[in-house]
């Protein structure tokens, strides 16, 4: 079984390859940049050329591939237009190339609630290609997800840090985050269950969190107060908003938006434990938020210790000199 990885690089992408050559797999990377995927060559994955703007780049990437796994999506900068190219287009063109190969799994991440908010563009580009994929015929899995714990770092962790403001709504947005690496699990445990293959599942953490919560976690471990602003649900809830997203890096009011639009599932909790029935997992296999981010905070704290020590030497070392 050869899997073929595309979005390689990614946050997500990238723990994919990892796990699957710990598992032995064989894994061809599809990149568009060799120089800036030499670290996945080196963990021992083959490097191919493959760019969703080039859809004739597809065929020849595929070849020898019995996986396909899409963990490509828009970058934070990109334009609706670049978007659909490579969300829609571009995509649209690698489940057509994976049909003529043969593929005999497609596994794509997608977002939780797509078709509830069809009329946001990068909801509707999800919802437009997992309709694609169980029309094409291939065997699929498709996971629905909610927010990765990387997100919270800049969202949380970092203002608090740097003592500026947290923006929050007023705690109505409860999101399962999950760890990039525990979806990776999921993603590769499911080659291994036939029972997976057409099917989609909603994925997310062990606990559902609010904003608050959140907050409450950093400034503990940060040992510092955080200073934190609140967004009214009235600005967040019009609609010319939501529908005019043109760009992944919004303000901030419309990405406390969408976050409030991912958290708008009340069966969520249930739907993620009948996941890891399926998939015979446990929250205790399972990094949690607390962890996570007791790790981070562990590591910057001491960098931020290591930084004045060494602030400290240099203004000494200079005061000597005169």
């Amino acid at each position: 079984m050869t899997i073929l990885v595309i979005g390689a690089t990614g946050t997500l992408g990238r723990q994919v390859v990892r796990q699957a050559l710990q598992m032995g797999y064989p894994v061809k990377c599809g990149v568009r940049n060799v120089r800036k995927a030499t670290f996945l060559r080196e963990w021992g994955a083959e490097l191919v050329y493959a760019d969703l703007k080039l859809p004739e780049t597809l065929p020849d990437a595929l070849k020898g591939v019995t996986v396909v796994i899409d963990a490509a999506t828009l970058r934070p900068d990109d334009e609706l237009s670049t978007a659909k190219e490579v969300d829609l287009i571009g995509k649209l063109a690698l489940i057509k190339a994976a049909k003529c190969a043969g593929i005999e799994r497609f596994i794509f991440f997608s977002i939780i609630n797509n078709d509830k908010f069809d009329y946001i563009p990068l909801m509707n580009l999800k919802e437009s290609i997992e309709g694609k994929l169980k029309e094409s015929e291939i065997p699929y899995t498709i996971f629905q997800l909610s927010g990765f714990f990387q997100g919270l770092i800049s969202q949380y962790a970092v203002p608090i840090l740097d003592q500026q403001t947290v923006w929050s709504t007023q705690d109505t947005a409860k999101i399962a985050y999950m760890d990039t690496q525990d979806v990776a699990k999921f993603c590769l445990r499911s080659l291994a269950l036939p029972e997976t293959a057409n099917n989609t599942y909603i994925l997310g953490g062990t606990k559902s969190w609010l904003s608050s919560e959140l907050i409450t976690v950093c400034e503990k471990l940060s040992g510092q107060k955080a200073e934190v602003s609140f967004i009214p649900l009235f600005l967040l809830n019009v609609v010319s908003t939501l529908a005019s997203f043109s760009k992944w890096s919004w303000g901030v009011t419309d990405r406390l938006a969408f976050a409030e639009v991912l958290s708008q599932n009340s069966n969520s909790e249930e739907a993620i434990n009948a996941t890891y029935k399926t998939f015979n997992f446990q929250a205790s296999d399972l990094l949690s938020v607390e962890d996570y981010l007791k790790e981070y905070f562990a590591t910057m704290l001491k960098k931020l210790r290591d930084l004045n020590y060494d602030q400290t030497q240099a203004a000494r070392r200079k005061d000597l000199t005169f």
